[in-house]
């Protein structure tokens, strides 16, 4: 049977993968994690697409585990399957080699919270709701969250957010770093697709490579981040004179 609870496609050079199960708010479960898999991986092999964009749909763009389908019961087997599918969907997220925007219309909770943190760049729309509400139901963070949200909101606010379980709204989001931009939801798509193809229309080997270094900066000493930036310049240097001499031309033609 085709698992439908992830869906892919692209337009022109923007891949969107989209979560599919509006009737449960795009919450999480097996088969979502299993189709989110699928269409990561068909994203990276895509070679149309050089920005993907990540969504919900409906109103929601994940509202973490699926606490319905928790409440009838799981074995500690099909426990340890969810936690290691829900890392491996963050580090293939991570790892995808092209620059990924989480357009977020609504509840980002838990683990699917932890999906918009993965991407490199966060748009929100007004109705937009994130939160973790793990401790609240006797769980924890599983995917990362407790790395990722410090760097993003610093770590005393990060404590705050995951031990209390309070929810936030989009501009409480913005005013604390967790999101980049905050829109009208009707404008959402929009706003994600105009900054995908600003993205685009960028040098791909210079933005992956920039993407990288940011990266591995977080963790990097200041003269192992200062080798690996040269090293980055030399790779353009050797293979982006292509590029190099056709934004020239385009730009005396402005």
């Amino acid at each position: 049977m085709e698992n439908n609870t992830v869906l892919y496609h692209c337009s022109q050079n923007v891949g969107i993968i989209t979560l599919n199960r509006p009737h449960r708010l795009n919450a999480i479960n097996i088969d979502l994690l299993r189709g989110f898999m699928e269409q990561l991986d068909r994203a990276r092999l895509d070679t149309h697409a050089r920005v993907i964009i990540l969504t919900g749909e409906g109103t929601s763009f994940c509202a973490g585990e699926d606490l319905k389908e928790t409440a009838s019961g799981k074995s500690l087997e099909q426990w340890t399957d969810e936690a290691q599918r829900l890392q491996d969907i963050q580090r293939m997220t991570m790892k995808l080699g092209k620059p990924i925007i989480a357009a977020i219309p609504g509840y980002a909770l838990g683990g699917g919270c932890e999906f918009a943190m993965g991407c490199d760049i966060r748009i929100a729309a007004q109705t937009a709701v994130f939160g973790f509400p793990e401790t609240t139901v006797g769980m924890t963070v599983t995917n990362a969250g407790t790395k990722l949200l410090p760097h993003l909101v610093g770590l005393g606010k990060a404590k705050e957010l995951v031990l209390t379980g309070d929810f936030i709204d989009a501009p409480e989001a913005l005013r604390i770093g967790l999101v980049n931009r905050v829109v009208a939801v009707e404008t959402l798509m929009a706003e994600s697709l105009a900054m995908a193809a600003k993205i685009a229309g960028r040098s791909p080997l210079a933005t992956n490579l920039s993407r990288t270094a940011i990266d591995q900066g977080m963790e990097a000493s200041f003269d192992q981040i200062m080798e690996l930036e040269k090293s980055h310049l030399l790779i353009c240097a050797q293979n982006g004179t292509e590029y190099v001499e056709k934004r020239l031309k385009e730009m005396d033609n402005d």
